[in-house]
């Protein structure tokens, strides 16, 4: 069953990301997609919800006022007919080039070192890592947090931690290129990344359809499987050198 409202007082990708995330909290909720453009929320639920329970859930923001968009269930797909005919790498081009730049040019310096050493390499590895996809969500920091809070376990119960998030990965990055107190910094980088994987792992689990915030705003990349792998192998190298370390 979906359903089809108007949400006026949506200025930004920030507005968007909050007004979706506070609408999926409400039982029953399936998926919430939003058009900016249009102002509207296309709502699918497992039974009805009145209207009234949806804008119980806007009401700490007043400036977001929802009404129905007409008086009848609009029958359409859950997944827009455009995502629909999206294929898997182009959906995901953006974080499969990412990681390619990346992995290429980590490679690069090992050549340079005539030799490969996995240490070194997982090193600069994860040092670029970090500092990338910071990157992208300083560029938009509060629609990052906006969109974080969805799906987050610490995010959903403090709102700032997706700003400290973003900056975390950021030092991280930063840790990782300048081989900063490496048995510290692969700790804090193990512990963030698992707590971070719990909300992928209950979202992806749950089948919700919401946006991943791996690459900020910028991006409308979907919460999925590749997300697990992304969070995954960072725990992963982290552990592996905190093992060799120890």
């Amino acid at each position: 069953m979906t359903h089809q409202y108007k949400v006026s007082g949506m200025t930004c990708t920030g507005c968007q990301a909050k007004v979706q995330g506070l609408l999926a909290q409400v039982a029953d909720v399936k998926n919430v997609s939003i058009d900016l453009a249009k102002g509207e929320a296309t709502v699918e639920m497992g039974k009805h919800i009145a209207t009234d329970d949806l804008k119980a859930a806007l009401r700490d923001y007043p400036k977001y006022q929802l009404t129905e968009a007409n008086h009848q269930p609009k029958a359409v797909a859950p997944v827009p007919v455009e995502e629909e005919t999206i294929s898997w790498i182009e959906t995901y081009k953006p974080i499969l080039l990412i990681f390619g730049f990346i992995t290429g040019i980590t490679v690069l310096i090992e050549y340079m070192h005539d030799e490969f050493f996995w240490m070194r390499w997982m090193n600069h590895f994860m040092a670029g890592f970090f500092l990338v996809f910071s990157f992208f969500k300083l560029l938009n920091l509060k629609g990052f947090a906006e969109s974080y809070r969805m799906y987050d376990i610490v995010a959903k119960k403090w709102n700032g931690w997706g700003y400290v998030y973003a900056f975390t990965e950021l030092a991280l990055g930063v840790a990782f290129l300048t081989a900063f107190n490496p048995v510290l910094t692969n700790i804090v980088t193990f512990m963030v990344m698992a707590v971070s994987i719990i909300g992928i792992l209950q979202t992806v689990f749950n089948q919700r359809k919401i946006k991943c915030a791996c690459l900020g705003a910028v991006f409308n990349l979907p919460m999925s499987t590749v997300t697990i792998i992304e969070d995954a192998l960072m725990i992963g190298m982290s552990g592996v050198m905190l093992l060799t370390m120890l």
